[in-house]
This record gives C-alpha cells, sequence and structure tokens, in this order.
C-alpha cells in the first residue's frame, strides 16, 4: 500500500476580472451569446467580452452592435442564425403555454457525452414539452472552436424550446444564474497514472467550479457530477460551495443502475421494465455494490425470481461492476451514448415524481443518512422525490451480512480518497492511503 504526502494548496481565483453580462430577455427571444474568455494579460478596465445580439422584425434587419473590444483579444463575431432571431409568438399563447427559462450549465461540452445529451435536453426530453431552456456551455480554450460546432449543429436542429446558447471556457461567466450544472469534463486517466493522481489533477478543476458556483449560480443549482472519480469530485466541489445545499450536489451513479436492471432481466427472461428498486451502493469504481437482495422483479424480491444466489454474488455483481471496461473492448471507447441516457435519466427521476414503492440510485451527500454509514462524503444511496428536485432518502431497505460486508468495503475506499483530497476541501494537507488501486468502470 503506498502512501502520497501532498501539501496544502489554495485554489483561489487572482489576476482575473469579469464583466456581468446582460443575459435577461422574454422567454420569446432566441440568441446566441458568445463569450470570449480567452485569457490574456490586460488590465482589467480594458477588458470586455464580445457579445452579439441579432434582431430580425418582419421588414427590418436590425446591424449587429459590438461593445469595444481591446486589440490582441480575439472576437467571435459569428451570430448563429436562429439564436439571434426573434421568436415569434402570440402573446397568448407564451403566457398560457411556456414556464420561465431553465439555465443548465455543462462542462465539458465539446465531448462526445455532452454530444448526444444537448439534443436530448434541446428536444424537450428531459424537463419537458412546454419547457424553455437556456444552454450555457463550457469548454477550454483548445475546444473552443469545436464549441462553436456544437452551436451550430444546435442551430441547425431547430428546436423551439432552445432559446439561448452560450459559449466560454471561464466558468463564472458560464454558470451565472445557472439551475443546472452538468459537470462532465474531467481529465480521463491515462496509461500508468496512479489514481491518487487523478484524484488531485480532477480535483483541481472540481474545486474551482465549485467556487464559481458559489459566487454565480442559481442558491438552489442542482449539481450533476460526471467526470472521474465523480463522487470524491462531487465531495469537493460541494466543499467549495458552502452557499448551495450539500444535498444539492449528486454523483452520476445511474449508469451503474441501468446496467444492473439490464442484468437482471437478461437472467430472470424478462424485459427491463419489470425491474424496481434498485440500488448501487457507494463509489462509482468497482467496489460498487448492485443490491440484489432489495431490488424486485414484477414486483417480487430478485431472489424469489432467481434463485441461483451464487450467481447473483459472483457473476452478477462482476459484470455489473466492470461492463464499462467490456464496453471499451468491444467498441474501442468507452460508453458516451449510454452515459448521456443515465444523466437524462437522473435528471428526469428529480422532475417527476418517483412511482409509489420505486425508487432510484444517486451518489447524495451522506450526513444525516439512516444507514450508518460514514458521514461527510458522497455516497450512492437510494432515494425517492416528489418532482420538485429535491429527494429523501429510502428508509424501508434491508441489509444482511453480506450487503454491509459490501457496503463497508466502498465506505472505506471513499473514506480513503477523501483523505487523499484533503487540501482541496479545506481539511488540511491530504495522505493518501488508498486501500487499493481499483478501477473505474470503464477503465482498461
Amino acid at each position: 500500500m503506498a502512501a502520497l504526502e501532498i501539501s496544502a494548496s489554495t485554489y483561489a481565483r487572482s489576476g482575473s476580472c469579469f464583466s456581468p453580462n446582460d443575459l435577461s430577455s422574454s422567454s420569446a427571444n432566441l440568441r446566441l451569446v458568445i463569450k470570449n474568455r480567452r485569457r490574456r494579460s490586460i488590465p482589467c478596465s480594458a477588458r470586455r467580452i464580445a457579445k452579439i445580439l441579432c434582431s430580425v422584425a418582419p421588414n427590418q434587419v436590425q446591424a449587429p452592435e459590438l461593445s469595444t473590444t481591446p486589440a490582441g483579444v480575439a472576437s467571435k463575431k459569428e451570430c448563429f442564425g436562429v439564436f439571434c432571431t426573434t421568436y415569434d409568438l402570440k402573446s397568448d399563447d407564451k403566457t398560457k403555454s411556456w414556464k420561465s427559462l431553465i439555465n443548465i450549465a455543462i462542462s465539458g461540452a465539446a465531448g462526445m457525452i455532452a454530444n448526444h445529451l444537448l439534443f436530448k435536453l434541446a428536444s424537450g426530453e428531459v424537463f419537458g414539452p412546454d419547457q424553455p431552456i437556456a444552454l450555457k456551455l463550457l469548454g477550454s480554450e483548445r475546444s473552443f472552436q469545436a464549441l462553436e460546432g456544437v452551436a451550430m449543429e444546435l442551430e441547425d436542429s431547430l428546436y423551439p424550446l432552445l432559446r439561448e446558447v452560450s459559449i466560454g471556457v471561464d466558468p463564472y461567466e458560464v454558470f451565472q444564474d445557472a439551475g443546472w450544472a452538468l459537470l462532465i469534463g474531467a481529465k480521463p486517466r491515462g496509461p500508468g497514472m496512479e489514481r491518487a493522481a487523478l484524484l488531485d489533477i480532477n480535483g483541481q478543476i472540481f474545486a474551482e467550479q465549485g467556487k464559481a458556483l458559489n459566487e454565480v449560480a442559481s442558491r438552489n443549482v442542482k449539481v450533476i457530477v460526471v467526470g472521474n472519480p465523480c463522487n470524491t469530485n462531487a465531495l469537493i466541489c460541494l466543499k467549495n460551495a458552502p452557499n448551495i445545499p450539500a444535498k444539492n450536489f449528486h454523483a452520476l451513479t445511474r449508469l451503474d443502475e441501468n446496467r444492473a436492471k439490464c442484468q437482471l432481466a437478461l437472467k430472470a427472461g424478462v424485459f427491463y421494465d419489470k425491474v424496481s428498486n434498485m440500488t448501487i451502493w457507494g463509489n462509482h469504481s468497482t467496489t460498487q455494490v448492485p443490491d440484489f437482495l432489495n431490488a424486485k422483479i414484477n414486483g417480487m424480491p430478485v431472489t424469489e425470481i432467481i434463485t441461483d444466489i451464487k450467481w447473483l454474488k459472483e457473476e452478477f455483481t462482476e459484470r455489473v461492476q466492470k461492463r464499462g471496461g467490456v464496453l471499451i473492448q468491444k467498441w474501442g471507447r468507452s460508453s458516451a451514448a449510454s452515459t448521456a441516457v443515465s444523466i437524462v435519466d437522473a435528471i428526469r427521476s428529480l422532475v417527476t415524481p418517483t412511482p409509489p414503492g420505486d425508487w432510484f440510485s444517486t451518489g447524495v451527500y451522506t450526513t444525516g443518512n439512516p444507514y450508518g454509514i460514514a458521514e461527510d462524503i458522497n455516497f450512492s444511496m437510494p432515494c425517492r422525490s416528489n418532482g420538485d428536485g429535491d429527494y429523501e432518502l429510502v428508509k424501508d431497505v434491508i441489509f444482511d451480512d453480506y450487503l454491509w460486508e459490501r457496503i463497508k468495503k466502498t465506505e472505506a475506499e471513499l473514506l480513503a480518497e477523501k483523505r487523499c483530497v484533503a487540501h482541496l476541501t479545506g481539511e488540511g494537507n491530504a495522505f493518501c492511503d488508498l486501500p487499493e488501486d481499483t478501477m473505474l468502470p470503464g477503465e482498461q
């Protein structure tokens, strides 16, 4: 067991200034605001953001107005068609049919997962057919042109619910007034990289994004962390956002739940919609615990339908834990489309009421949990929602010795990860004593 000590560091904003952009408009206004946040050595007083607002009236075209941009700062001047025109809704239709705009921020927006997810969001599949949205896309300097390409594809798709799109590389700009933050972007684990190093590198990203959310996002923003290691990244993010409720931070374990449901359905010879009450306990790693003890098939306990307990304990559990790696071997790349679908499922589980008697899995803050799981970590547990974006932990679950032993193992891993990132959560110097170098689902 290798131990690594990391000196405490302070990750804070310095030497940068930001001009607030007026993003307010009626819900019937379509536009694209391109925020060019390419950092240069420019005095704060001289710095401006190029912003293009276009308006097309029935018999008139108004030329776009540009703010002053200092020499040396690249200006993005494209006005992306439908996002620059006035969306013509009759006032009666607008007041009767349309809800207030939801601002959705997505990091890693030029990546493959986002490429599948954005169009589901824009189509109304996630928040409903009468809910207009604004997409705020966060990328990097390297991916900025790709972000423009994403915006062009969204333009060409003609989604009437998509009213605003903004792109940028600075989370303090992109996260402004966000009601939902889907944090996908993270550095993948490279060959020979220790898990401790991955925790530190990605932890710095999520510490900064937590600070940005704390400063500029909605006070009740819902955050779903996808970038791995997602449980500990979610913990880092919430620790750096003290003004946002800790229970609003989720780590995505819904793909693991979906995979578990599929495997149980295959074994039982039923369609997967017959599988319910599926819980993934713990970390999004190969220590995760797919819970067959509390799961049901056609409303009956799984163990009454699938009586091969050896298969459930060994083959079923391992298949779920290592499904991502098998997919890479077959497909040549990690899952993107199914991850996007699971993000949609995770959001919909929070914005639609949970069916009576059922529940869903999500990684949430453990403080105050009824199970006896260690507090102050992010741990996947069973939840129910009334459809208002909030949730409650399910209390009517049962444990046996096998299940509890597995839960304690994944708990120990998360506690070790927490010690490894103490310098990012304000808890002093970090000390990495990970029990073993477990792999994330999908790693080789």
